[in-house]
């Protein structure tokens, strides 16, 4: 990375390959309502925490949405926001890698920064995620006033920087017209099909069929188009188009002709655009009434107002989608996410993920009525779960810890072998098939038996159970098997004949890098 020199001579950017895959212990007392929904509120530092999440999540989210500290030199008391240059580019680094690793194929990636790192974290968010995948910087138009007591300029806007996974095939989703698009289409004619606006029919494109005389109504005649313009249409299509009632003479029958465009005829999407205004999105004062509705006092500094979020839950995601913020702050993404029905993850550090996030997205549950409640119809409903950061999974030498759970193991076995989350449910030692390969894992007595002749060591009888929930899902299967478990009855040549690859646990067991 020739032109990351400043950066990587004094900084290990492998950081995200050493951090250990950390267990998650979930808090019944700080889950709400039904913790069934796919909604996790996660306490710890989020560089664990996206590790410790990969195994389950890997290639699954379709929005990121993160608002890092911006690095202003000035310490707020939940982020330190003062960190050296490099410092902060460096812990930005892995984080990107572990995010860019979550994403899914169609997924998108929104950051939130200001002028102090914005065009630094380009920079490295192009050599993460690829320039090909950079797909808008949006301007955010933060305040709601300008700030006449700046040094310099009055700084009113924000930027968010967009990638995508796959920018060749990513498409945002159409934002709704407005109602001020549409303020333009009036109906003055009273005509059936409803409120119209006029266009040219002129064009400067050059177009053979496009000059001919045309008579009003009035009996006034056109000789032609402007000078150096040529009419849209032949003569012809002009003729069918008058007697649809398709043209606009004007109150008294003598103007130019222009064509009737319909609203119910216009594409009711718009293409996203990349200046968002406060009047459309919020602004930051917006966003802090927001917050001091729902604690009764301004605990957050940086709040985001919910309408900002909405946008680009709107354009990024479908409902049922997976989003995550790794920098949760006062919450408003999740309560956004939800309020929107999409799923969310959110990860917030120290005790603010208690004091801010749980009670804000306990509310939200309960019904909460502020920021785009309204505007989504929010009665309530859902939950979530809450999780702390527990021990790591691996030890130093990357093997697995002895009271690791089964689903647990069986999510890191999956994701070490294929690169891809496993979406079984930990009921059957056979955990899936991936391509021309299917993988067992024999441990903490899945059979319902911890003896040699039951759950934990692959003998002839466990093989065939694994054999017969093979058969099951798929009888053409001629792959390879491979076998977690504690050891095997089965010998080298008996394991080579049946296309088998044994591995013990826990030694050959390791966390994926």
């Amino acid at each position: 990375m020739p032109t990351l020199q400043w950066l990587t001579r004094d900084h290990d950017l492998s950081i995200a390959d050493k951090v250990p895959y950390r267990l998650l212990e979930e808090l019944s007392d700080l889950c709400a309502g039904d913790r069934d929904t796919g909604n996790i509120l996660i306490q710890g530092d989020n560089l664990d925490a996206l590790k410790a999440l990969l195994p389950f999540y890997a290639g699954q989210v379709k929005c990121i949405f993160i608002d890092p500290p911006y690095n202003t030199r000035s310490a707020f008391d939940h982020y330190d926001d003062s960190l050296e240059h490099t410092q902060w580019l460096a812990m930005m680094w892995p984080r990107l890698e572990l995010l860019r690793d979550l994403l899914s194929e169609d997924g998108s990636i929104w950051v939130s920064i200001d002028d102090n790192e914005a065009h630094y974290l380009k920079v490295v968010m192009d050599e993460v995620f690829g320039r090909s995948n950079f797909i808008a910087n949006v301007i955010w138009q933060k305040v709601f006033s300008p700030k006449n007591t700046a040094k310099h300029f009055s700084e009113d806007h924000d930027h968010i920087l967009v990638y995508s996974k796959r920018g060749e095939t990513w498409r945002p989703n159409e934002m709704p017209r407005s109602d001020k698009l549409n303020a333009s289409y009036k109906n003055p004619d009273e005509d059936p099909r409803g409120p119209w606006t006029s266009g040219d029919l002129s064009a400067r494109n050059f177009y053979g069929a496009g000059t001919y005389p045309i008579t009003c109504p009035s009996g006034r005649v056109v000789a032609g188009p402007p000078n150096g313009m040529y009419w849209r249409v032949s003569k012809e299509k002009f003729l069918e188009m008058n007697a649809d009632g398709r043209i606009w003479w004007g109150k008294e029958g003598n103007n130019t002709p222009r064509i009737k465009r319909f609203l119910s005829e216009v594409k009711q999407g718009v293409v996203p655009q990349t200046m968002w205004m406060n009047n459309e999105v919020g602004n930051t004062q917006e966003a802090k009434k927001e917050v001091v509705a729902i604690f009764g006092s301004e605990n957050f500094m940086t709040p985001k107002p919910e309408r900002l979020l909405s946008r680009i839950v709107s354009i990024a995601t479908n409902p049922g989608d997976l989003v995550l913020d790794s920098f949760l702050g006062s919450g408003t993404t999740a309560a956004v996410a939800q309020k929107m029905g999409r799923r969310y993850i959110g990860i917030e550090m120290g005790e603010h993920a208690v004091t801010l996030c749980y009670p804000r997205l306990k509310k939200v549950v309960e019904g909460e009525q502020g920021g785009v409640s309204a505007s989504f119809n929010w009665k309530g409903g859902g939950g979530f779960r809450f999780y702390r950061l527990g021990e790591p999974a691996f030890d130093p030498e990357g093997r697995i810890s002895d009271d690791i759970r089964f689903p647990i193991l069986a999510a890191h076995v999956w994701f070490s072998e294929t690169g891809t989350p496993w979406n079984g449910k930990g009921k059957s030692p056979l955990l899936g098939f991936h391509g021309e390969r299917a993988f067992a894992l024999l441990y903490n007595g899945i059979l319902g038996d911890k003896t040699p002749k039951g759950g934990n060591v692959l003998t002839r009888e466990t093989l065939a159970i694994i054999s017969e929930k093979i058969a099951k899902k798929r009888s053409d299967f001629k792959g390879t098997l491979t076998v977690y478990g504690e050891a095997s009855r089965l010998s080298a040549a008996t394991l080579a004949r049946k296309g088998i690859v044994f591995k013990q646990t826990p030694y050959e067991v390791k966390a994926r890098k």
